[in-house]
């Protein structure tokens, strides 16, 4: 499948969008302004191009980009290195081979035996498309329910009302969520499946649609979690990602707290609470209901 000129071209206007002159250290051109943020003329001088060259770039109409072009439009946007490695891969060449991952997602036995000496925090293990591959007890204790094995991680974020009851932040965590599914989708143009559940999210929830039109883009990483629990009262997480060099589709995401908080000291109890079950509970695992007191 070759580049996507238009998505290359919505991400150009959206950033373009969001940066004005004086942020861009410049004086704005004179006349009246009809955009939010930099005209093309202003963003076009910025990075050494002229107007009709980067009008071609915006409007989908330039066959090739190179990596001259690519920089110095990173540099006039400001754009940041998540945003810089978004732009490149928009911009490939229909010439680089992309290769189409399988589509049974198995879960990386080291990623699996790290979780495993992680019980004393809550765990979850997503693949491909947020795809959940594993989770321990503890996640299901202090999220009253987890997703199911081989669902959508963001379908629960956005599908499940007990998350959005759950997650104080929830807000924050699914705009986080929606931009790291916008990275996703620009790493890989020819996931059809990603590009569906895309469509199917955009469609039927309007959150999802403005955050998506919003073209913000991020990688997995660390990201604060709040977590209103009915028993054990609020709890405050920092959530971290590990990834494993030759696994690098799949994100071990461990739920930190801080030494000596209250959420800390609650956490003992909440795994006592938590069912018997293996942990973390794998493809061929059930979760079980945690017992009533």
């Amino acid at each position: 499948m070759g580049a996507d000129r238009s998505a290359f071209g919505a991400f150009l206007r959206a950033r373009r969008d969001r940066l004005t002159p004086g942020q861009a250290g410049i004086e704005a051109f004179p006349g009246p302004r009809r955009v939010p943020g930099l005209r093309r003329e202003e963003l076009a001088m910025l990075a050494g191009l002229s107007t009709d060259h980067y009008s071609r770039l915006e409007q989908g109409r330039q066959a090739t980009v190179s990596e001259s072009v690519l920089a110095a439009l990173t540099r006039a946007l400001r754009l940041n290195e998540v945003e810089a490695a978004h732009l490149r891969d928009l911009a490939a060449p229909a010439s680089r081979a992309r290769r189409t991952a399988p589509e049974v997602q198995h879960p990386d036995p080291g990623l699996l035996r790290l979780a495993a000496t992680l019980d004393h925090v809550p765990v979850l293990l997503l693949g491909r498309r947020a795809e959940v591959l594993a989770h321990n007890a503890l996640l299901r204790a202090v999220l009253g329910r987890a997703p199911a094995l081989g669902s959508s991680f963001t379908h629960y974020l956005f599908r499940d009302p007990l998350a959005r009851e759950r997650i104080v932040n929830w807000a924050a965590f699914g705009a986080r969520s929606v931009a790291a599914m916008r990275r996703e989708a620009g790493r890989r143009p020819e996931d059809r499946r990603l590009m569906a559940e895309v469509d199917d999210l955009r469609r039927t929830d309007p959150d999802v649609a403005r955050w998506w039109d919003d073209h913000t883009v991020r990688d997995y990483a660390s990201v604060a979690k709040r977590i209103a629990h009915p028993e054990a009262g609020l709890l405050d997480f920092h959530i971290e990602i590990v990834t494993a060099p030759h696994a690098p589709d799949q994100h071990l995401v461990v739920y930190t707290a801080e030494p000596g908080s209250s959420t800390a000291r609650m956490l003992p109890l909440l795994a006592s609470w938590a069912a018997p079950a293996d942990t973390p509970t794998g493809p061929r695992d059930r979760p079980r209901d945690r017992p009533r007191d």
